[in-house]
């Protein structure tokens, strides 16, 4: 009886883990996220670990799921325990990487990972094949199937109303479940500086989860902007981005050249072979933000969207700020 238990939880947990990779497989194959469009999944999907040896992680997600769930029906005892617990330590490093390497974590990541654990474990404990039933082998598909749709359904709740006029790049940043906040940053601008420390502190104050994302709107008069903006875009790429907004931020305006920009990135813990690899990719970057901000009728610096609502300048007070969050929210 606790041998059938465990190899239908072993069965469970790899369909689990393929819905899951599928999804995985889906965003990053995608024009644009389907099922994890959060700042975290889209920072892990960007880091070298998304691609280990040149191979997308969601790729190897469905090849080891799916051998798992042809093993749950094989008797390949020795195999399917050597697979599960080759699985099982791999999942545990990749909950690892996401909590101390890249600081960040994906929801779809956090799903696949567990139910590879979970296999493992169910493996390692006795469990031992289902008896290959045709009706059961049928089921297989269909259960992945099913899976796949209800985490579509679970990360696409309804998504927020925004005011007539909202600027397309606001409107697809919105994150159902949040509110977010648009930010159209210069790093030298001292306006922008003078507003930042009141919104870190209106997000940290609100109740409801906000969720930041910034534009990067480098000003020609600024001759510093351009190498704190490219800067900002490398260590966001590794998962870094609020730490380096906050050095940034912090520095002194004439030290922010590329090597003192390399110097802050070095201090929030930014792999710099990396960061220099970077380089290019967020010069891009920051090309499209700013054709992002000509498209939003940015004409004013910062210019920050709290859900649809517009705040130009440095003026407002954090309980402004911590008020529109509250107002979005509702």
């Amino acid at each position: 009886m606790r041998s059938r238990v465990l190899s239908i939880l072993a069965l469970v947990a790899a369909l689990v883990g393929m819905a899951a990779s599928i999804a995985s497989l889906v965003d990053l194959l995608g024009p644009a996220p389907t099922f994890c469009a959060e700042t975290g999944c889209a920072t892990v999907r960007a880091s070298a670990w998304g691609h280990p040896l040149g191979i997308p992680m969601p790729v190897l997600g469905v090849a080891f799921f799916a051998a798992m769930i042809a093993l749950c029906f094989v008797a390949r005892p020795r195999l399917r325990l050597v697979l599960a617990i080759a699985g099982g330590a791999w999942a545990l490093a990749l909950i690892g990487v996401q909590a101390f390497a890249i600081g960040v974590w994906c929801k779809l990541c956090m799903i696949a990972d567990p139910a590879a654990l979970a296999l493992a474990l169910a493996v390692a404990a006795g469990g031992a094949i289902v008896r290959p039933r045709w009706w059961r082998v049928a089921l297989v598909a269909p259960a992945i199937a099913a899976s796949v749709l209800a985490l579509a359904a679970w990360a696409h709740p309804a998504a927020p109303e925004l005011p007539p006029g909202t600027p397309d790049v606001v409107a697809r940043a919105q994150q159902p479940g949040k509110v977010t906040v648009v930010e159209f940053v210069d790093f030298e601008c001292p306006f922008c500086r003078e507003l930042a420390p009141k919104l870190h502190a209106a997000i940290a104050a609100a109740a409801p989860p906000v969720q930041v994302v910034r534009k990067m709107v480098p000003l020609p008069m600024h001759p510093h902007a351009m190498p704190a903006a490219v800067a900002w875009c490398c260590a966001d790429a590794q998962g870094k981005g609020d730490a380096m907004a906050d050095a940034l931020f912090a520095a002194d305006p004439e030290t922010l050249t590329p090597d003192g920009c390399e110097r802050l990135a070095a201090r929030v813990g930014c792999d710099l072979d990396r960061y220099e690899r970077d380089l290019p990719v967020a010069v891009g970057r920051v090309a499209a933000d700013l054709l992002d901000a000509r498209a939003a009728q940015i004409h004013n610096l910062p210019t920050v969207f709290i859900g649809g609502e517009r705040v130009v300048g440095a003026a407002a007070s954090t309980r402004d700020l911590v008020a529109a969050i509250d107002r979005t929210a509702r």
